[in-house]
């Protein structure tokens, strides 16, 4: 699964890495965040009619069927070998509305001990992770666009943790992804990241705790 991540990023940056055309306004959001957690507003790249688009949204998807945004919280991920049929996510996937979640590293913990890792690429560049979004009208009050991360089975460096990883892309599959170029089968994307373009190193575990927010939580330590 991926339940935290980071992104050091200021948004201007991804723009001029990605060659967006439109981005979100300067505010608060846009400072290198350390300890990302659901329901909180995540930068994310969409495409329509040519142009990539940088937006926040919602982590944590909410179905334009919802009574309310509680159910986000159990959506902030969908399992690949259900995307397609989960009703959370299925009318999202039928309309192709699929989408890039930027980070430069998430978060792991490893089951035996409860240990957290951060997972990056060996370049420790920005990677993108497959997602879903969707926008859902609540009565009385603005539309609200959510996303969810989608997992799949783990490659051989995240097995020893977990049973889950999320779905990160090659720049290769970015086009067919976001649909800008034909795509018989989005599924046939959906597997593990190879291991041998991924690092990892131990972390405090001062980053269970949303509220610890500082650069140091992602710095490596060293175990017992």
């Amino acid at each position: 699964m991926c339940g935290r991540y980071k992104l050091t990023l200021k948004w201007r940056e991804i723009v001029k890495l990605y060659n967006l055309t439109r981005w979100p306004p300067e505010g608060d959001e846009d400072r290198p965040r350390y300890n990302i957690a659901p329901t909180e507003q995540v930068p994310v790249i969409t495409s329509a009619n040519g142009e990539r688009t940088l937006e926040l949204m919602r982590w944590g998807l909410i179905p334009f069927w919802a009574k309310d945004a509680k159910i986000s919280y159990s959506t902030t991920n969908a399992m690949a070998e259900t995307v397609a049929t989960k009703p959370a996510f299925r009318d999202a996937w039928k309309a192709g509305r699929r989408c890039l979640i930027v980070t430069d590293g998430f978060y792991e913990w490893r089951k035996s001990d409860k240990q957290p890792f951060c997972i990056a690429l060996g370049n420790k560049q920005p990677m993108m992770m497959a997602g879903l979004w969707e926008t859902w009208r609540p009565k009385g009050s603005e539309p609200v666009r959510s996303c969810t991360i989608i997992t799949t089975e783990p490659n051989s460096i995240i097995a020893p943790l977990h049973n889950r990883m999320p779905v990160i892309l090659g720049e290769e599959d970015w086009p067919e992804w976001l649909g800008e170029e034909p795509s018989a089968d989005p599924a046939s994307l959906l597997k593990p990241f190879p291991s041998e373009r991924l690092t990892m190193w131990p972390v405090s575990k001062a980053v269970g705790n949303v509220k610890n927010q500082g650069a140091e939580i992602a710095e490596p330590i060293q175990l017992a």
